[in-house]
């Protein structure tokens, strides 16, 4: 048994003087190979060229990697800054239903601060998109929704693409409130236009058959009949040209005749038109305005036809025994006039929408006039580069603010 052991024992040290002469040997050929290649490189031996032959291909590969790398990095920022930029929502779903990415307008419309990892349910929360998303992946078709968001007035529309890699879906997310809004405020104008186009036309109808009647040959009747076919044909006349007004200034077709005017020189003006109407109502007309207000850069008969409407609007619903004040003052950057009454005044719920189109407080549509005059002056003023507002409290009159920027010299 020991003399095996001693066997083992001298095969081994052997064994390992063998090993560590092979590295030695290869270690020395190592160093060789590289001083010839310093000194020389042609007299290198064949195997060793092509090793370098193959050193060089790599070389070429991993250059060739890099700036595939360096393409893909660049491809993935700029779809990064897309999808970061975005107005519609993004957002990719997994076949268990887990959100794996959502950029910021996503979160934005479904009023989230997190998603990734979280349920499509948990993050969307509304079930009829939801189920469009489920739809999807039933039948791994295309499919859409659209729903208005309950207590947010907002109108989103989802659009389910099935994802045929990875067999979850991508959703696009477009917040179409505005358009909604456009559409609703369209269909209000078509109405509202209907509404004041067939009361005078009704009217105008009703008079003619009257007339043919045989009213036109009563010498009291006839002459009656007429003059009011003549006004409700002076009303249809007016509508048809603030129509045509409002058309051309929202469209930009309307060119400004600028000019220095004193703020007073303008209420002045304004007063003078409207002064017969208000003593017939049995109203105080009058102004408050300094003289030395600076001049403002604008179109005179413009701004004074927003006065006019403004001064209207009061005259037409302030009881006899009131008053209406026009008003001028300096503000920061501009001058800022005031069509003050003590009417009936507005509800609060209608003030942000009295500059709408045909708009009227639904008590007052009883009175006449084409319910355009504030839309035109809110676009007159804005197109003056100014801002238009009104401030009332029901029953305690209204007042209606103006702001018009300075002449710069």
């Amino acid at each position: 048994m020991n003399s095996f052991l001693l066997i083992l024992i001298v095969v081994f040290f052997i064994l390992a003087i063998w090993f560590a002469w092979q590295y030695y040997d290869l270690k020395r050929s190592m160093n060789e190979y590289a001083r010839l290649a310093r000194i020389s490189p042609e007299s290198l031996p064949v195997d060793i060229k092509k090793i370098e032959t193959l050193s060089s291909a790599i070389s070429s590969l991993k250059t060739s990697l890099n700036l595939q790398l360096s393409t893909l990095n660049d491809e993935n920022a700029r779809l990064a800054t897309v999808l970061e930029q975005m107005i519609d929502g993004v957002l990719i779903v997994d076949e268990h239903g887990l959100i794996q990415f959502a950029n910021p307008a996503a979160l934005k419309l479904f009023e989230t601060s997190y998603a990734l990892g979280h349920s499509v349910t948990e993050v969307v929360r509304n079930h009829q998109l939801v189920d469009a998303w489920r739809r999807c992946q039933q039948t791994r078709e295309v499919q859409s929704e659209s729903v208005e968001l309950t207590g947010r007035r907002h109108f989103l529309q989802i659009v389910a693409i099935p994802d045929t890699h990875a067999g979850g879906s991508l959703l696009l997310v477009q917040d179409l409130t505005h358009v909604r809004r456009l559409e609703t405020v369209r269909r209000d104008f078509i109405s509202n236009v209907s509404h004041e186009l067939r009361t005078p036309l009704a009217s105008l109808k009703a008079l003619t058959e009257t007339l043919q009647s045989g009213a036109l040959a009563d010498p009291e009747a006839g002459p009656r009949f007429l003059g009011r076919i003549s006004t409700e044909v002076d009303a249809l006349t007016q509508m048809a040209q603030e129509l045509l007004d409002l058309s051309r200034i929202e469209s930009g077709q309307v060119e400004l005749i600028l000019s220095p005017i004193k703020p007073k020189e303008l209420l002045t003006s304004a007063l003078d038109r409207m002064k017969m109407q208000a003593e017939r109502a049995g109203l105080k007309l009058s102004i408050k305005c300094d003289d030395d207000l600076p001049s403002i850069h604008a179109d005179k008969s413009r701004l004074e036809q927003v006065l006019v409407n403004l001064i209207h609007n009061a005259v037409k619903f302030t009881k006899p025994g009131g008053e209406v004040i026009l008003e001028a003052e300096s503000v920061s950057g501009g001058a800022q006039f005031a069509v003050r009454d003590t009417g009936v005044g507005i509800p609060a719920e209608s003030l942000s929408r009295i500059f709408e189109r045909f708009y009227r407080v639904d008590r007052s549509r009883t009175g006449s006039g084409t319910g355009l005059g504030l839309s035109i002056s809110k676009h007159i003023v804005e197109v003056h580069g100014g801002r238009i507002w009104a401030e009332s409290e029901e029953g305690r009159g209204s007042t209606f603010y103006f702001v018009i920027p300075l002449l710069t010299t």
